[in-house]
């Protein structure tokens, strides 16, 4: 079994930061992809950032330039470094990984609320 928990959410003014961080555990042989998506209330959950094995990413439209991902690779552990956050950056944040086991499974974190007041 596989667990995702995420954390680092919370309410920022905006123009602020927030990092958020993520533990992937159990039977895991490896992890292909890890990323963040987020939905806010009455949209469609999208992405926000990526990033392969390799250390390969890349990013929605609307984070491009402000938001950074990274991870390390020893703890299964990803991060999304925030900046600039706005109202519209509000959301919750899910945290995803495909886990490699000969074929490939998708992970879900339980989600972090974000929220940016103007």
């Amino acid at each position: 079994q596989v667990q995702l928990v995420e954390s680092g959410g919370g309410l920022v003014q905006a123009g602020g930061s927030l990092r958020l961080s993520c533990v992937v555990s159990g039977s895991i042989i490896s992890i292909s992809r890890m990323g963040w998506y987020r939905q806010a209330p009455g949209k469609q959950r999208e992405v926000v950032a990526a990033i392969t094995s390799g250390g390969s990413t890349n990013y929605g439209d609307s984070v491009q330039g402000r938001f950074a991902i990274s991870r390390d690779n020893a703890k299964n552990t990803v991060y999304l470094e925030m900046n600039s956050l706005q109202p519209e950056d509000t959301a919750v944040y899910y945290c995803n990984a495909r886990v490699v086991y000969g074929r490939q499974i998708d992970y879900w974190g339980q989600g972090t609320q974000v929220t940016v007041s103007s």
